[in-house]
């Protein structure tokens, strides 16, 4: 199983950016797909989740200008991040907890910068 980032950037304060997270191989059912983020000297925080079936999870700091949403057959997610402040700047991470052959499992995609310039 592998979850492939794509998306992030440089974009100037108020700007918008579009992630996205493809999980793939031998998957046979997803829990949830949520995006984290970690800025520098700070712990890895919870942004955005979306729950199979579920609600979708917002952290304060992010309701109202992001928007996690699924697709391709709930394999993919995104994340629509709208009127970014500086402060979003940091490293973005796609999890995902899927039941594959072995059982559940977490799995984490690999890192995509994001960078608000004032």
């Amino acid at each position: 199983v592998q979850l492939v980032v794509s998306g992030g950037g440089l974009v100037q304060t108020g700007g918008s950016l579009r992630l996205s997270c493809a999980a793939s191989g031998s998957i046979v059912s997803i829990a949830t797909i949520d995006w984290y983020r970690q800025a520098p000297g700070k712990d890895r925080e919870l942004v955005a989740s979306s729950p199979t079936g579920g609600s979708s999870y917002y952290a304060t700091s992010a309701k109202g200008r992001f928007t996690i949403s699924r697709g391709n057959a709930n394999k993919m997610v995104y994340l629509q991040m709208n009127n970014l402040r500086p402060e979003d700047t940091a490293v973005y991470y796609c999890y995902a907890n899927i039941l594959n052959s072995i059982g559940w499992t977490p799995y984490w995609g690999q890192g995509t910068q994001v960078t608000v310039s004032s």
